[in-house]
């Protein structure tokens, strides 16, 4: 099992780092520099409010889906085109849902015409998410590593040709940009669908209530964490254009998105754990194999990693948002510069939380697939009940960075709890000399970067490479990241699972 997790977390992670890192630091943040920080403010903020309610799309079904198809793969056949109807169903409950909430807080004209695409876009995505929960479910890692790209390998294309070839006339809109996420989704939803059928026969879409309301049932533990998590995750931006007046709404909020796309990218990685996790986890579970060892070489992936890009951005944070964003048309110096200080002090303190987040993806997965929802609702409630608390305080004064503080209080609390909780569920036992190195890890880093800023005479990119490099090697060095035991994990000819 352990090899089985090490082979296809390198194929996702190749794959994924061949694309998204080009999406999100290339093209979407192209699109952000093209029409400015109040345009892709106003964009931003709606498509988090459609994010707020994602929920309703799915009500849990991926999550219980891809439990249930990694303990039963013979469900896969009976259930498939059952939820495949009421997916639809929710999908227009979903619509409704967002225009009545959005016309209730204010949205009107503009603002309801990009949250009837972006709402649509998020129904694809859902349904996408769907069937490669089955996929996932059958263990079927390359085919899912595949699909998790393949929506932003066209959009990438589709982004490119808008921005760059100049075959247009008209100037490049935020509308031009969800247009092609919609044609994306999709050509992705089709090629998801044909794999799904070519394992479960061929698809009857039917309504039958009983089995509607089993499912939901069954669905309505996870359902409940995804809609206090996606609350507490993405409500950020969505009270800074709500709170603040007139166009400092939007302003705030596309500062607060060009700190939060690195981030985002971040999470976009430290999801690939979970989606390989949650499967494993699940069958390990049933079969009641030793968990620990497993839980140990994910943590102490994906954590170093974190912690490598949490020290970088602390110590050249304001460097890379000024490379990565540039003086808009009009803009005054001063504006222009006052927009990065403040984005350099937001990009600092979430990516603080993305090691947060990174646990939560780690723990938060054991706990899923163990079944201990009542608990995980708990702590996501906690989450975001201190989330919002701190973002009434903190955003009329603060702005955006208010908000980059109060993401960080209510991930860091999240973090401490499920993992406590992880241990007390399964005594789990990490070594108290693994625990010394990891702390002595830690050290190194943060000397690495001290160190490197203030004697370096190179260029701040050659001393971000350094102070990466340099932490990297500590952790080799103290076997936080152990190469003897990756290469004798994927050496070994003995699987759980054959894939």
């Amino acid at each position: 099992m352990h090899k089985k997790f090490l082979k296809n977390l390198a194929l996702l992670l190749f794959l994924n780092l061949l694309v998204k890192p080009f999406w999100i630091l290339g093209v979407d943040r192209q699109v952000q520099n093209v029409v400015g920080t109040d345009e892709y403010g106003f964009y931003f903020s709606i498509f988090n409010f459609s994010f707020l309610f994602f929920i309703f799309l799915d009500l849990g079904i991926t999550n219980f889906n891809n439990r249930n198809i990694a303990q039963n793969n013979q469900l896969l056949s009976k259930h498939f085109a059952g939820i495949a109807s009421l997916k639809l169903i929710l999908g227009i409950l979903y619509g409704i849902i967002i225009f009545l909430i959005g016309i209730i807080i204010g949205y009107e004209g503009r603002q309801l015409y990009l949250l009837g695409w972006v709402g649509f876009n998020q129904f694809l995505l859902s349904f996408i998410l769907y069937l490669r929960s089955n996929i996932s479910g059958l263990l079927m890692f390359k085919t899912d590593s595949f699909l998790s790209v393949l929506d932003r390998l066209l959009m990438i294309g589709f982004v490119s040709i808008l921005l760059w070839t100049g075959l247009f006339s008209q100037q490049f809109t935020i509308e031009w940009f969800v247009y092609a996420q919609t044609l994306a989704y999709v050509i992705t939803l089709f090629v998801a669908l044909t794999a799904v059928i070519r394992k479960s026969g061929k698809l009857k879409l039917n309504w039958n209530t009983a089995f509607f309301l089993m499912i939901i049932k069954k669905s309505l533990p996870f359902a409940l964490l995804v809609l206090i998590m996606s609350f507490y995750n993405r409500i950020d931006s969505v009270l800074l254009e709500r709170l603040l007046p007139g166009k400092l709404g939007d302003e705030q909020s596309g500062v607060y998105a060009q700190a939060y796309r690195l981030l985002d990218a971040g999470q976009n990685f430290s999801y690939l754990f979970a989606v390989l996790l949650l499967p494993l986890f699940s069958k390990m579970i049933k079969e009641k194999l030793e968990i620990g060892r497993l839980v140990r070489i994910a943590f102490s992936i994906i954590i170093t990693g974190s912690l490598l890009v949490a020290v970088s951005a602390l110590f050249f944070g304001k460097e890379v948002m000024q490379l990565m964003y540039v003086q808009h048309p009009g803009e005054t110096v001063a504006h222009y510069l006052g927009r990065i200080d403040q984005s350099q002090h937001i990009f600092k303190l979430l990516m603080f939380s993305f090691v947060c987040v990174s646990s939560n993806y780690i723990f938060g997965t054991l706990l899923t697939a163990n079944n201990n929802l009542k608990a995980l609702n708990l702590i996501a409630l906690a989450g975001l009940v201190t989330n919002l608390a701190f973002n009434f305080i903190l955003i009329p004064k603060y702005h955006a960075v208010g908000s980059a503080y109060a993401s960080l209080g209510a991930q860091t609390m999240t973090a401490l709890l499920q993992t406590g909780l992880a241990f007390y569920y399964f005594r789990l036992d990490f070594s108290r000399s693994w625990i010394i190195r990891f702390f002595m890890a830690i050290i190194l880093m943060f000397g690495a970067g001290v160190v490197v800023t203030q004697y370096s005479t190179l260029g701040w990119g050659s001393n971000l490479i350094i102070t990466f490099a340099l932490g990297l090697t500590a952790s080799f060095l103290l076997r936080l990241l152990n190469i003897r035991e990756f290469i004798s994990i994927l050496k070994s000819d003995k699987e759980v699972v054959k894939g």
